[in-house]
């Protein structure tokens, strides 16, 4: 599986950076990531200038001391064999210098962690979904290392839910992961007006995802996969799909989303984007096809 033969794992110096290193080992060979970057960007990696005079020889760089650093993590866990791992460390600004060095080395998958009790605010992984312009990853903090044994897929039946149902299909077949569907519903507010009870009109509602449902893997030529139809009955969606994937035990939720600009993901808003907001339970993997963030004007232009 070729998807990934780049991939870019970004790294603070906290106690995350280990769990990430070990969860990305123990899943480089079914992503089939040949080269990795690990990248560290700091807002200033200078030290004062009358230390370095008075005391030149007190520590090595500050970029070859961090990079040391790293290095003793991964000599900590198993890569695959011939797998190349290089180590960046940068200065600026963490998002821009980040999506910088990911177009630089034209990576195919950004990798991130997803605190729940460590320190960190997470904003920089929140952002990074919006703004990569390539896939992106989640790992999070507390989640068991292992293999995906059972996928989720939030579904809607269009494009993006093609792409990422084709790509968990080829995960799939490398992991032997059950793939399990997720249409969201709602009633519509007016439902009483047409004489039906809730009951009746959601019965309604998930009759048509079903004949979707049918229609969208016909259509496609794709193999059939279980599907689970869930009426909402929380006001957030993403909050709703953590939930369902926390009951059905899945170990990673996978969907696609097109790529955004943040100025444009406040105007459009997704499921994605509630998703990632909300999300530091299960490992996330958010598709879309590589390169196709959109400008802000774009986005505009789509509303």
């Amino acid at each position: 599986m070729k998807n990934f033969a780049k991939a870019m794992v970004g790294l603070d110096l906290s106690k995350m950076d280990d769990i990430l290193v070990q969860k990305t080992a123990l899943l480089s060979d079914i992503l089939g990531i040949e080269k990795l970057y690990l990248i560290h960007v700091a807002k200033d990696l200078s030290l004062p200038e009358e230390i370095t005079k008075n005391f030149p020889d007190l520590v090595a760089p500050a970029d070859e001391s961090i990079k040391a650093d790293i290095n003793g993590i991964v000599k900590e866990h198993s890569f695959p064999k011939g797998l190349e791992i290089e180590i960046v460390v940068e200065e600026g600004k963490p998002m821009d210098t980040v999506l910088r060095w990911a177009k630089i080395k034209d990576v195919d998958l950004i990798i991130m962690g997803r605190k729940e009790s460590l320190e960190g605010s997470g904003s920089l992984a929140k952002n990074m979904a919006h703004r990569a312009p390539c896939p992106v990853l989640f790992l999070t903090e507390k989640a068991a290392p292992k293999i995906p044994e059972k996928i989720l897929i939030p579904m809607d039946f269009s494009e993006h839910s093609l792409l990422s149902l084709e790509f968990a299909q080829q995960l799939a077949k490398k992991t032997n992961a059950k793939l399990v569907g997720l249409h969201v519903y709602s009633v519509p507010s007016g439902y009483y007006k047409t004489g039906k009870s809730y009951e009746e009109f959601a019965d309604i509602m998930e009759g048509h995802a079903k004949n979707d449902f049918k229609k969208f893997f016909e259509k496609h030529n794709l193999e059939t996969i279980d599907c689970l139809y869930k009426c909402k009955d929380d006001g957030n969606e993403g909050r709703f799909i953590i939930r369902v994937s926390l009951e059905e035990k899945a170990d990673m939720i996978l969907m696609g989303s097109r790529g955004r600009t943040a100025s444009a993901a406040v105007l459009l808003g997704s499921v994605a984007e509630k998703l990632v907001n909300i999300n530091n339970s299960v490992p996330m993997l958010i598709f879309k096809k590589k390169g196709e963030t959109m400008t802000f004007m774009d986005a505009l232009k789509k509303l």
